[in-house]
């Protein structure tokens, strides 16, 4: 379902936006920068996490991590990643293609301010080989998406 979900949600909300699959897997940031031609702090990885009861996907800069204090500072408590059975139950995507699109059931949904560096980003697209290629502001938009400044300060890209 989840493939077929996120084209679903694009075919009504963004027809404009194709759905990429590609031979080769694209599970990780690397293999997905691969796969795409471009950079890997442009694919837009998502990160399903609970903070207490509260479920959410926070989307950031594929190089970059979270940083606990602003995190906690953010959402009162420490971020708990979701094992790969309970991102499914939550997003009905599969590790490594988890992505903020054809949800299941509304989720909220943060966008890292890592991401605004680039005027096109990738995100997973449903399936561990399937991705697209938007804006960040798009995608804040299309997924109702809160910009946050949780992730550590990235350190400058080596030649």
């Amino acid at each position: 379902m989840s493939l077929s979900s996120v084209r679903a949600f694009f075919s009504e909300y963004a027809p404009d936006i194709d759905v990429i699959v590609t031979e080769q897997s694209s599970a990780t940031v690397a293999l997905a920068a691969e796969a795409h031609g471009v950079r890997p702090e442009q694919i837009a990885k998502t990160i399903c996490l609970r903070v207490g009861d509260a479920t959410m996907l926070v989307v950031t800069a594929g190089t970059v991590r979270l940083d606990n204090r602003k995190f906690k500072d953010r959402f009162g408590g420490k971020p708990r990643m979701l094992g790969a059975e309970e991102v499914v139950a939550a997003t009905s995507h599969p590790v490594g293609g988890v992505c903020p699109f054809g949800l299941p059931a509304p989720l909220p949904v943060y966008c890292d301010v890592s991401l605004k560096a680039f005027d096109e980003v990738v995100p997973a697209g449903g399936a561990t080989n399937a991705a697209v290629r938007l804006s960040p502001e798009r995608m804040a938009v299309l997924t109702g998406a809160q910009w946050v400044d949780i992730c550590q300060a990235t350190a400058p890209a080596e030649a």
